[in-house]
């Protein structure tokens, strides 16, 4: 009989942030395929478990998991773990459980700590509907992408960031989301643990574990004018002024901000909304956006 794979949700911090259950699976299982076996054992010796390890990593998960198919098949039960938190959420494991259950292995999830749902629920922002994009592509034509899809998603989106790139993309974030709320999550459930409003880098050490929550969009109502005129008139004043004056695009922008009372940044953002609004229209009519 097959056995089975156990998907065990373990701390992403505070060492007491884990179940009953998953502490008890990983005492019963076989073997525990671990992302990083260093970190995983200091988590097993605290807890005086001992148990097998295996790596199984982003770089080895091609490689490995045929193996541990091979176990599970033999009757082994065996406990995928991440570095912290959820496995398979922006971390290694995805093809072990798909392979798994098309071989009609048995995959079990153990509920536990995720940094998502911890930095959601410590934010105060809606979490009715809510976006998770993993970490942003460090540059290029994705990253560029990956941010205008923001600006189109209504709801609160999460994502993570690497201590060295995270000064650049809450600036990022701030130029495309301009006057949603940005709430920065910084070394969740640890001893310096910080959950603040973003408003610049000068309250925050670009060191430790990030979690980024852009909260939903907010109402534009502190700026006069704005609501008055359609996105695609402010695009159109924009283009005219640049052809007809011979300005470059942001100085455009800032004369029509500067004539209709808004920011720099809020007709940016309006011009990017309603570039995305008409490239999905198109789309949708099977009609090819003019270059």
């Amino acid at each position: 009989m097959p056995g089975t794979l156990f998907v065990v949700a373990t701390p992403i911090g505070n060492l007491e942030d884990i179940s009953l259950r998953a502490l008890r699976v990983l005492k019963e299982v076989q073997l525990i395929a671990a992302e990083d076996t260093r970190r995983t054992a200091r988590l097993l010796s605290h807890y005086q478990i001992r148990c097998p390890m295996v790596s199984l990593r982003e770089h080895n998960e091609h490689r490995e998991t045929p193996r541990l198919l091979t176990r599970l098949a033999a009757g082994d039960s065996i406990a995928l773990v991440s570095d912290a938190g959820t496995p398979t959420v922006s971390d290694p494991g995805r093809s072990l459980v798909n392979a798994a259950r098309q071989q009609g292995i048995r995959v079990v999830p153990i509920p536990g700590p995720s940094a998502v749902t911890t930095a959601l629920a410590g934010s105060g922002l809606s979490a009715d509907r809510f976006l998770f994009l993993g970490f942003p592509p460090r540059s290029g034509s994705a990253r560029e992408a990956w941010l205008d899809s923001l600006i189109a998603e209504p709801g609160t989106v999460v994502c993570f960031e690497a201590p060295n790139r995270v000064e650049r993309t809450l600036s990022d974030l701030r130029a495309v989301t301009v006057k949603r709320p940005i709430i920065v999550c910084k070394e969740l459930t640890k001893i310096h643990e910080l959950l603040v409003e973003y408003h610049s880098m000068s309250t925050l050490e670009p060191r430790g574990e990030f979690t980024i929550l852009v909260g939903p969009h907010l109402p534009e109502t502190s700026e006069r004018g704005g609501s008055n005129y359609h996105p695609a008139t402010i695009t159109e004043l924009v283009r005219l002024l640049s052809e007809s004056r011979g300005l470059g695009n942001s100085d455009a922008q800032a004369a029509v901000a500067r004539a209709l009372g808004l920011r720099p940044s809020t007709v940016k953002n309006i011009i990017k909304k309603h570039a995305i609004s008409v490239k999905q229209q198109n789309s949708r009519s099977g009609l090819t956006p003019p270059s």
